[in-house]
């Protein structure tokens, strides 16, 4: 039986402080892009499910303690996720530890209507400096382009480009790869280098602005699927406009 496609969706962020309220920002803001979509389950250490009857409090309680929970719908017939990690300062670009939100839906019609707002929703309500948005089976190809072998150095599936590793990339405002719809902050767009009107008539056709100043940029008008040589070619292209994305970029 072949698993159900799913989107895997992430945004990478400052790390949580005291008071802060961007996890209730992003779990409200994936609520809000997916009508009927409510996040009030726990999921235990012992891996089962707990209801939160006073899930908001929940949250800011846990975000005053640096931690992002994991909650999701508790619906086996359509399942949501979405939780957050901090990255130490030793392991992230830029020596500044970073909050890694990540989230995981059905790839199902609605949620690729709604995909692009859900990103976008996420993103600035964790206040990320960029995040992505994309279908699992072309993320794990993706995966490949930063992940050491045993002889050493990422060895990329399908002539994609080998990537730094995290730890490697010079500021936390550069991408680490690219994904199908992309989320690149102001800061981040100017860290790579767009938009330039000259050069991104092909990104800029499917991108629009957000209401902080960043981008949303979309690779293929479909789910990125590798498997399609116009969807590889247009990836391919992209990691060729933007050499900063994964640190490739001569210092």
């Amino acid at each position: 039986m072949t698993a159900p496609k799913r989107l895997v969706l992430a945004a990478y962020a400052p790390s949580l402080v005291g008071q802060d309220d961007r996890t209730l920002a992003a779990v409200h803001g994936m609520e809000r892009a997916l009508p009927g979509l409510r996040l009030d389950r726990e999921v235990t250490e012992k891996r089962q499910l707990a209801i939160l009857p006073q899930r908001d409090e929940w949250l800011a309680k846990a975000a005053a303690q640096g931690k992002f929970p994991f909650v999701c719908n508790g619906n086996e017939a359509f399942p949501v996720m979405l939780s957050g990690l901090t990255t130490p300062a030793s392991q992230a670009p830029g020596g500044q530890s970073l909050l890694d939100v990540h989230a995981k839906l059905p790839l199902d019609a609605a949620v690729i209507t709604a995909a692009t707002e859900l990103l976008e929703r996420v993103a600035e309500g964790a206040r990320a400096f960029w995040g992505h948005a994309t279908p699992d089976g072309a993320a794990v190809d993706i995966a490949y382009q930063t992940a050491p072998t045993r002889e050493g150095p990422p060895s990329p599936r399908r002539g994609l480009p080998a990537l730094k590793l995290f730890e490697h990339i010079r500021s936390p405002e550069i991408p680490y790869y690219l994904g199908w719809l992309n989320y690149w902050s102001a800061a981040s767009a100017r860290a790579i280098g767009f938009p330039d009107p000259a050069r991104d008539t092909e990104w800029l056709s499917r991108s629009r602005r957000t209401a902080t100043g960043g981008w949303i940029v979309q690779l293929t008008e479909s789910p990125l699927d590798l498997d399609d040589p116009a969807h590889l070619e247009a990836l391919k292209r992209a990691y060729e406009r933007f050499p900063e994305i994964g640190g490739r970029a001569a210092p």
